[in-house]
């Protein structure tokens, strides 16, 4: 009997903290999951981190497309960098710079949501 072949499948939760890791390893700021599974039937996780220039924000983007298993659905904000947005179905990427963040203040909007806050101290570096 020929088997099937298997996809990994990784919760929602475990992919959000995997891609906190991969931001926190590009000096991420604020980096933060959400749990929005029972506010919105968009998403499960959203996970946001910001700094404070371009390049950075560029260079978290890409170490989380680079470092997950599976590519994004879609893919906004790198004509401008002030605010990428990874959307992975289940967990969405907010990565923004410190302004917009502050402006758009996302944490604030989904104020219901279940939050969980990650630093270096917590992550074990995928390097």
């Amino acid at each position: 009997m020929a088997s099937a072949s298997k996809a990994k499948v990784v919760s929602s939760s475990n992919l959000a903290a995997k891609i906190a890791q991969f931001a926190l390893d590009k000096k991420a700021e604020k980096v933060v999951s959400l749990n929005v599974k029972d506010l919105t039937s968009i998403a499960d996780e959203f996970v946001i981190c910001s700094s404070d220039t371009n390049i950075q924000v560029k260079a978290i983007a890409d170490s989380i497309r680079k470092s997950t298993d599976t590519k994004p659905i879609r893919v906004e904000g790198y004509e401008h960098l002030n605010w990428v947005l990874l959307d992975y179905i289940d967990v969405i990427v907010h990565i923004f710079k410190t302004a917009e963040r502050n402006y758009y203040n996302i944490e604030k909007l989904w104020a219901d949501a279940s939050i969980r806050e990650f630093n270096e101290d917590d992550c074990i570096s995928t390097n």
